[in-house]
This record gives structure tokens, sequence and C-alpha cells, in this order.
């Protein structure tokens, strides 16, 4: 198969993300017999898996970043994708080529049916990336969860580190114990040869994590903390206590606090796996390369435009939290927003502090999952807040980008899919501007 064939068979299976994006038949046997006439490739490296609510996507490229620079190849797993598919797996942070991308998918596809099941959509793409990585001969895999964690596709690997960001609500109707749910869940993804490295401090959730019987725990505010944290030009100086030491100022160049704490997690899953301190020059050098796009990301200036993928509450707060802490703007706040189902809208705008917007433009995410743009604009006109409804994502970033002056501020947000095709648009428009 060619690089666009793969896609093609990849497509014609069913693809959760695409669809209710819930837990398809609470069981990995179909992964573990997928990736068993492989020859379970995913034995062959170690593993440091991430899962949690918010940040596990900063928290992998930042960990990828770390390895890397210790000079061990490494391969990264995550999930979804910005703007092309092959940004999901990639070699010392380098998205797969086409034409390797389409030769692993050729090689799951020859040896799928043996299997004597049919895999979806995620857990082919899991197996390509796992065997991808085998044939590559990597040191370590940086696996991101897809969803939850104890019956997500990636569970079939085995955590030398297990990390676990936060707990928030996500994929939840919100009713009854949903954060004991939710952490139970999660913490699917530790064994008994695991050191769990979490940022969770609730004490109830931290018991449901310690019954899965890790081999070391490494808890924030017990274990480290950020102790100091200032804003710098493009990011954050922070001050960092470990078990394995204290670094002092080192440079995270992403915007918002909570990726010194996703920073802060990194550094320590590092650590773990090293089961030793790291060279404050190392780390340094690290974080200078690390780069988020789709996350606060300016994307360009006059007028400021800022994409973030922010797609549940807890996200939309922190991205209208850095957008109020750490930019001054003169002029006036314009939203482009769009969202997928399962999200409480009413919710997510006023996490985004949409009733403080001057405009918000309501859009639709390509999905079949969208919220339409006119349910989103209906509520925003009723919180009193000026509102246009444009479809097209891409049109909705050009009507933006022609309302507003130099000193105004955009800021798109919602869901991934909405930020992945804005900055493919502002690509576009940047490329017409030049």
């Amino acid at each position: 198969m060619n690089f666009d064939e793969s896609i093609a068979y990849l497509d014609s299976h069913i693809n959760l993300e695409a669809t209710a994006g819930l837990i398809h038949g609470l069981s990995l046997d179909h992964m573990r017999s997928l990736v068993g006439v492989l020859g379970d490739p995913q034995d062959s490296f170690q593993v440091i898996h991430v899962t949690g609510t918010n940040g596990k996507g900063s928290t992998a490229r930042m960990i990828t970043a770390l390895l890397v620079e210790h000079g061990l190849s490494v391969g990264t797993y995550s999930s979804p994708h910005l703007q092309r598919i092959n940004e999901r797996i990639c070699w010392n942070g380098e998205s797969i080529s086409d034409e390797q991308f389409a030769s692993v998918v050729t090689d799951v596809a020859r040896v799928a049916p043996l299997s004597g099941i049919t895999p979806s959509f995620f857990e082919l793409l899991t197996a390509a990336a796992f065997l991808w990585f085998a044939e590559s001969a990597v040191d370590v895999a940086v696996v991101e969860v897809g969803l939850l964690g104890r019956y997500d596709a990636t569970n079939v690997c085995e955590a030398d580190v297990a990390v676990i960001t936060n707990i928030g609500r996500d994929h939840t109707d919100g009713e009854g114990e949903w954060r004991q749910a939710i952490a139970t869940e999660k913490a699917g993804i530790i064994t008994e040869k695991s050191t769990l490295v979490t940022g969770v401090t609730d004490p109830e959730l931290r018991a449901i994590f310690d019954a899965e019987g890790p081999d070391r725990v490494i808890s924030r505010s017990d274990d480290f903390e950020v102790s100091n944290d200032l804003y710098a030009v493009g990011g954050h100086l922070i001050d960092l206590r470990t078990p394995f030491g204290i670094y002092d100022q080192l440079l995270v160049p992403l915007h918002g606090s909570h990726q010194s704490d996703n920073a802060a997690l990194a550094v320590v899953a590092v650590e773990a796996f090293f089961d030793r301190a790291l060279d404050e020059a190392v780390i340094e050098s690290a974080f200078q390369t690390v780069t988020m796009p789709g996350r606060f990301e300016v994307v360009s200036h006059s007028p400021l435009l800022i994409l973030d993928g922010a797609h549940n509450p807890d996200g939309a707060r922190a991205a209208a939290r850095t957008l109020t802490e750490e930019f001054d703007v003169a002029g006036r706040r314009v939203l482009v927003i769009g969202m997928l189902t399962g999200r409480d809208v009413v919710e997510m705008l006023e996490s985004l502090e949409a009733r403080q917007a001057d405009l918000v433009i309501a859009c639709t995410p390509q999905s079949p999952r969208a919220v339409p743009a006119s349910d989103v604009a209906a509520v925003v006109r009723a919180m009193g807040v000026m509102v246009e409804q444009i479809d097209d994502v891409a049109t909705a970033v050009q009507r933006a980008i022609d309302v507003s002056t130099d000193e105004d501020v955009i800021l798109v947000a919602g869901s991934l899919y909405v930020a992945g095709a804005a900055r493919t648009a502002a690509q576009r428009i940047a490329r017409r501007g030049d």
C-alpha cells in the first residue's frame, strides 16, 4: 500500500475517536490477539506510559525531549493528531515519514487476519506504532494513552514508569463518584514493576493507585513540587524540588502555569527511569527544543492569534487564565469556538470566559461528534455576547482576523479538531501574505 491506501485501510475500520469516543468492549483481548500475531513488538523496548485528563501530551513531549538529550533512541506514540496522522508516531521527536507509515501499516494489514478479530482503527494504528518502534530498535517508547487507561489499546505494554498527570472531568457524565471511577480506569496502566509518578494529590485517589501495587510511588507535594514559578519571555522560569535533587531557574518555553507542572512531571519521570538526578544543563538543553503545536500556541501577531486545543472545562479554564495572566491585551478579545458532543456547552463557554469576549465566532469541527455551530451560537447569544456563526473553521479564523485590529487577540479553542484546522488555515494565510 502507498500512503493514501494505508489511510484508506485504517479508515475502513471502526474509528471510536470519530464516533462516540467511549470505551469499547472493556477488554484488551482484541489488542492482545493483534500484537500476538505480530510477535508482541511492545515487549522489545522499555516504556514510559502517560495518562491523565489534561497535560499528558505536553508531558510526553517533554519526557521525549529529555530522553533524546540523553542520547537514547526514543519512540513516541500520541493521539489524536493535530494536522497529519504521521504526528502520532515519532522517532526522536520527528514524525514518521509517509513511506514508513505506509510500510508499517501494510505489514500490520498482512497479518491482522491471522488474529481472528476485526480490530479498530486505533488498535491497528497502535500496533503499527509498536511494530515500527521494535523494527527501529528504540531504547524506550513514550506512550500516551488514548482514552482513560485500563482498557486502552496502548495498555498491552508494561510501564516501567507510569505517569498519571491529573484527574479531571472528561469522558464522564459527572454523576456520582466520577473522580474515583476515572482514577480507577487510569490506574490500570500501573503494573507491579512500575514506578508511578503522579501529579494527583487527593488521598482517596492516591489509595486507588496504591491498590494496583506499583513498585514505587513518587507524588506531587509529598515527593516533588514546583517551589517557584516566574513568568519569563515565552514561558516560565521554575525552581523544582524532586526526590533526586533541586533544580533552579529552569526555563520552560511554554505558556501557562500548568506547563510548569507538566515539566515537573516530565523531569521526575525521567529521573525515575534512570533512577538518578539529571544534569541541569541537559534539562535546559532538552527544554529548549520543546514546542507544543495547538497547545496555547502563538501562531501570529498583529493581531495576536493563539490556538489552544482545550476540550474540557479544566483545559478551558487553564487557557483563559493563561491569556489573562500572561498577555497584556490592549484591544478586543475575539473567541473562535467549536466543540464536540459530550461537553456541556454552557460550562465550556463559561470556562473560556466567553462573557468577557467582545465577539465569539462559533464554528463546527470536522467530526461526526461535532456540536453544530448554531447550538454554540445560541448559547453565546443567550449570554448577551455578540456572536457570529460560521460553520467552516478556516473561514471562521479568516473572519476573526478580518474584523480584528493589530491590538486585538484571537483565541481559537474548544477542541483539538478546531485547533488543527485553524493551524492549517493560519499557515495558508501566512503563505498568502509572504
